[in-house]
């Protein structure tokens, strides 16, 4: 999706933070891929408008630069900021033509790859991973699930959207995620396609080690019997996963 894509439904996107799956399983699972931070420099790749980044921060991050393709995008982030103003800092910028800017100590990446429209672009955004890590630094994130089955695409109506894709899924076709917002507003964009070996080799061939997908994991309060009922559809067919590798 290019920036003007995104710019026109920047508004949605945010509202879609909102949405239980959000908070539960993919803020849970970023924060606890995360760990202590405290101290700790961050680079935020695809930040959005901003969320995790200022949740980051306030996780106790010494500095934290958000970088995304859409000015709108960035717009709302420093709208955020100037309401609460936590240090976050941002920047509107191509990842893939990201030239290095520092070196961090962790680089994060909530669905970035998934954006990758060739086993080149997917590769060349891990090289820029990796050329903004210091070493032993972690690269962490959050992304369409390559490992779900496309027969399960339509089964999260609930949690707020649905996944479609061409009838015989391949490498490099388009899934559209179609989001359904609290408020009654829809919205959608393209993610594509990519076997899991084609990420491993990616992060391979840019040097990354230690590359696995991690979760998803669950808020444990959500664990109690009859709230777990209504998650597990998401769980035992995950359309979203994290991930972890490190410099």
């Amino acid at each position: 999706m290019d920036s003007n894509s995104y710019d026109q439904i920047a508004n949605e996107y945010r509202d879609s933070k909102k949405l239980d799956f959000r908070k539960y399983i993919e803020e849970y699972t970023l924060l606890q891929l995360a760990g202590d931070i405290s101290d700790m420099h961050l680079l935020d790749l695809a930040c959005g408008e901003g969320i995790y980044t200022r949740k980051l921060k306030k996780q106790g991050a010494a500095t934290i630069l958000g970088v995304d393709l859409s000015a709108r995008m960035i717009d709302l982030a420093e709208e955020s900021e100037k309401q609460e103003a936590l240090g976050c800092q941002y920047l509107v910028h191509d990842v893939l033509q990201l030239k290095p800017l520092g070196e961090y100590d962790i680089v994060v990446g909530m669905y970035l790859l998934n954006y990758a429209q060739s086993p080149e672009e997917l590769t060349q955004f891990c090289k820029v991973v990796y050329d903004h890590l210091k070493p032993g630094g972690r690269f962490i994130g959050f992304n369409d699930n390559p490992l779900n089955e496309s027969q399960h695409y339509a089964n999260y109506k609930k949690y707020g959207f649905v996944k479609e894709t061409t009838e015989q899924r391949k490498e490099g076709d388009f899934v559209k995620y179609r989001l359904f917002n609290l408020d009654g507003t829809e919205f959608s964009f393209d993610n594509f396609y990519f076997d899991p070996q084609t990420y491993a080799d990616a992060f391979t061939n840019a040097g990354l080690k230690g590359f696995k997908w991690e979760g998803p994991l669950l808020h444990p309060e959500q664990h109690h019997p009859e709230k777990f009922d209504y998650w597990e559809d998401f769980m035992k067919h995950p359309p979203l996963i994290g991930f972890s590798a490190v410099k």
